[in-house]
């Protein structure tokens, strides 16, 4: 009996990726749409990450024990840095990185993300978020086309003007430090504008009462300008961009889980999509398909261990049909 096919589309039946009307926002008009335009791009790519989309989570609330949720501080923008592990780069990383987090146009922290989510697949679609922007593409809901240039090197352009490239300057479990560069040509500005980013995020790992395997994640958020322009006007508009970059980051962060459910509850049918996925390289494409059979696994142990999660689990994959 042939595995039944997954319709790509139902990955996403509670939203997921990046939403069009979120890619521009009419506020300020078109500088403030071709600005956050690179911004998320650069964001959303540098850190496809983030996780895309279903189960459980919600954007964590604002509060006296978590200040700095959503927000911006400089206290928190240099005990971030301080946090890094910049002894262990390279002296070329160290100076890309602190030359922009010193004195960055915009510092955010996004929202903390938690999700149910195998910890192999977050860590996957984190190092190899091409395989996040091929499954956006087989659903028809992106025009970003990408292509690694490296290990740890990715470039993206998004056919509007907007291109930037990113590199992974470090990663483990725990913490991934991407840095990118980017930069729009379109015809709204009469010469392109140019910025960069550092990215932190970082992850935990933990399991659910009924033993569902769970993430909790953050991004810090570096970004400079080039342009005087561009960098008096996203400064201005900091929190527009900044909670359009928030929402972005929970549905990418929705999805992921969602990729993840559906790779323990149809491994067959999640293997054909990562075969079919455009911008990716064979390579690649084994190692999402490897992924995927051991998030199955690990869930079919887990469903014999608790036969009450796996009723849960059923019942859910029922309704989302």
């Amino acid at each position: 009996m042939r595995p039944r096919r997954l319709n790509v589309d139902g990955i996403a039946l509670r939203g997921g990726g990046p939403r069009s009307s979120e890619w521009g926002t009419p506020v300020a008009g078109g500088w403030i749409k071709t600005i956050f335009r690179g911004f998320a791009t650069t964001i959303l790519l540098a850190l496809l990450f983030a996780t895309l989309n279903p189960l459980a989570h919600a954007a964590e609330p604002k509060s006296r024990s978590n200040p700095f949720s959503g927000l911006s501080s400089s206290a928190q923008r240099k005990e971030v840095l301080r946090s890094l592990p910049l002894n262990r780069l390279t002296p070329a990383a160290r100076e890309r990185i602190t030359d922009i987090a010193n004195s960055p146009t915009i510092y955010r922290r996004l929202p903390t993300q938690a999700i149910e989510c195998d910890c192999d697949m977050f860590l996957f679609l984190t190092r190899k978020p091409e395989a996040l922007v091929g499954i956006w593409e087989l659903m028809g809901i992106t025009q970003v086309q990408s292509q690694r240039t490296g290990p740890y090197q990715l470039e993206a352009v998004d056919g509007a003007g907007t291109t930037c490239k990113v590199d992974l300057i470090y990663g483990d479990s725990n913490l991934h430090i991407f840095v990118a560069d980017g930069s729009y040509d379109g015809k709204m500005v009469p010469k392109p504008i140019r910025g960069e980013g550092v990215f932190v995020m970082r992850s935990s790992y933990g399991k659910t009462v009924s033993g569902q395997p769970t993430v909790t994640g953050t991004i810090d958020c570096f970004v400079k300008f080039d342009n005087l322009g561009a960098d008096l006007v996203a400064r201005t508009l900091s929190g527009v961009i900044g909670r359009s970059a928030d929402n972005n980051f929970i549905e990418t962060a929705r999805f992921v889980g969602q990729v993840s459910h559906a790779s323990a509850q149809n491994p067959p049918a999640m293997i054909d999509v990562a075969q079919r996925l455009p911008q990716v390289d064979e390579v690649t494409k084994k190692q999402f398909a490897d992924v995927i059979s051991t998030v199955a696994r690990r869930a079919e142990a887990t469903d014999r261990v608790d036969p009450a999660s796996q009723t849960v689990t059923r019942r859910m994959t029922r309704r989302t049909q």
